[in-house]
């Protein structure tokens, strides 16, 4: 449908079937622009992304893409060119197409400000995601002739409302949510519940569920609260880790060991892929989503316990480095117990403050006098350094999220290296 509704925008075609239709002949008002040459940028590489690019290369298209979590190893093998940034992209594009979930970061991705930087003459398609552009604002755009044609088939309020601006935008395609509209598609869907029905009756098995993992009841007993904690432990580590990571491990020590742990890994990748993905993502979809970004996801495991009777580790590699975060069962309370190799002790809950620091005398006080004055409480406290007088990992849990004046502060203070939130 993103590409149909391209080919509109380009040959505005559904302006002039209403033109012969309302008994007229204007060639010269519908004169379109070709594909051939022009540059495509792609916001948001997944599935539907990705296969938009490989139609618009068919086509003789440049492909430009911005996707903060896309490797440039999957980005060459798209043969798309990555851009960091997306001015980058806007600056380039002579056709523009969304596919990104909608997140507290891509909502108005498109604004006033980002349609400025835009060349003069853009084109803009959405197929994702109500909300990605402001509409109030496209809709400004079009009159102004700073967009040259539009074509949205998702909108903020669906149905659209009545008095939209964009009723009354010139040069734009409206469609219904059609997205996946297609008569092969709906038989494909049919096909596939019923399927899955069966299973359930005849075999007793649960496949393809969105809001658990398919296993039968003993072992999802045995690792039902391995899950729980590997999508935290995923997501943690999501908020430390390189966006573009390469590969994603799990690892494995203790009794978990004794049972298939594959539902497992698919719970930390689930919460490795939130941030990236949305809410949309799920224990079923996470290893296509994560194929479409070039992220590499492996299991290991060691016979030997360690210090703890279970024990996960959630590792990411990307941009040359490596960060990791593991995580073990006190009895039945699980706790965060090391990151990147070093040993501390956090719950996986609320918001999690990581300051990496020099270990000297007075950095505690000085850190929970900073956070006191402006009113944030901390829970619990956890310290790990390497050697005395050397660097130490401060890791606290809080009762509320470090305000940005907070977090500017404590990036000011000396000693203090680094600093993050991690919301759980």
């Amino acid at each position: 449908h993103a590409f149909s509704l391209l080919l509109c925008v380009a040959r505005k075609i559904p302006q002039a079937d209403a033109n012969v239709r309302s008994k007229h002949w204007d060639k010269k008002t519908f004169e379109g622009v070709e594909l051939y040459n022009k540059t495509l940028g792609v916001i948001g590489m997944g599935r539907i992304g990705s296969e938009l690019s490989r139609r618009a290369i068919s086509f003789g298209m440049r492909v430009v893409a911005y996707d903060p979590y896309l490797s440039p190893t999957r980005a060459r093998s798209l043969q798309v060119e990555l851009v960091d940034e997306l001015d980058d992209l806007l600056t380039n594009a002579d056709f523009i197409s969304l596919h990104t979930p909608l997140t507290a970061e891509t909502r108005h991705i498109l604004d006033a400000a980002r349609l400025r930087k835009t060349k003069r003459g853009v084109r803009i398609i959405n197929c994702a995601r109500g909300g990605l552009v402001e509409e109030a604002v496209l809709a400004q755009a079009l009159r102004d002739r700073r967009v040259a044609g539009a074509a949205l088939d998702v909108f903020e309020i669906e149905p659209l409302p009545a008095d939209s601006p964009l009723r009354g935008a010139p040069n734009i395609v409206l469609t219904p949510h059609l997205g996946a509209s297609t008569a092969e598609a709906q038989e494909s869907v049919g096909i596939e519940i019923a399927q899955s029905i069966r299973a359930v009756l005849l075999e007793g098995t649960i496949r393809n569920a969105v809001n658990m993992p398919n296993l039968d009841a003993k072992t999802l007993a045995i690792i039902g609260p391995h899950l729980r904690f590997a999508e935290k432990l995923g997501k943690f580590l999501s908020q430390i880790a390189p966006k573009r990571a390469e590969s994603l491990n799990i690892n494995y020590s203790g009794k978990v060991n004794e049972v298939d742990t594959t539902a497992i890994t698919r719970a930390a990748l689930k919460g490795f892929l939130q941030i990236a993905g949305g809410s949309e993502i799920n224990e079923v979809n996470a290893p296509a989503f994560a194929e479409t970004l070039g992220l590499r996801v492996s299991e290991s495991r060691l016979s030997a316990p360690g210090d703890y009777t279970d024990m996960l580790e959630v590792s990411a590699v990307g941009e040359g480095r490596t960060v990791s975060v593991g995580g073990a069962f006190f009895g039945a309370t699980p706790r965060i117990v090391s990151i990147n190799n070093r040993p501390v002790e956090a719950r996986p809950q609320g918001v999690v403050l990581v300051l990496e620091n020099t270990d000297r005398p007075g950095m505690v006080g000085r850190i929970g006098t900073l956070l006191g004055e402006h009113g944030v409480n901390i829970a619990t406290m956890s310290l790990s350094r390497n050697q005395a007088g050397g660097t130490a990992l401060t890791v606290l849990n809080l009762d509320t999220a470090p305000s940005e004046e907070l977090l500017r502060e404590i990036h000011a203070s000396e000693d203090i290296h680094s600093a993050q939130v991690i919301e759980l």
